[in-house]
């Protein structure tokens, strides 16, 4: 699972996530809400956590819980920690390789010509900052 600050930075530039069954993401609200918001990992399912669309966007609908009074949230009070498989599809054509070194994952891709690589002990990781570049180099 990719760390949280990589999944932010995603979000911030431009990664949109479509809530889909089996997603996995972590409450990202305002620091006067006091929740641990980083200690629980949720995930979309049509019996616990469902996506809803309504007039002013996508919530995510808490059903039936009953660790806390929180019965939905914006999406954009959530934020998603995409799945290796995931990260790896949305590179799309510009993925190359998934290679492993001794003690690293290099992810390599091609972006207008230009071979890239990207390093981490964690493949998912290693995805998600190949990802960030070709988000960061489409704006």
């Amino acid at each position: 699972m990719i760390t949280r600050e990589l999944a932010r930075d995603l979000r911030g530039a431009g990664l949109v996530w479509h809530p889909a069954p089996g997603d996995r993401f972590q409450l990202d609200l305002p620091e006067h809400v006091e929740l641990d918001v980083e200690a629980d990992v949720y995930t979309v399912s049509d019996m616990t956590i469902e996506a809803r669309e309504t007039p002013t966007g996508t919530i995510l609908a808490f059903n039936g819980t009953t660790e806390w009074a929180l019965d939905s949230v914006t999406i954009a009070d959530a934020v998603w920690l995409p799945e290796e498989e995931q990260l790896r599809r949305l590179l799309g054509g510009t993925f190359r390789a998934l290679r492993r070194l001794d003690d690293t994952f290099v992810v390599e891709i091609e972006v207008l010509g230009d071979d890239l690589r990207f390093e981490h002990p964690d493949p998912a990781e290693a995805y998600g900052l190949a990802l960030l570049a070709l988000l960061r180099r489409a704006q």
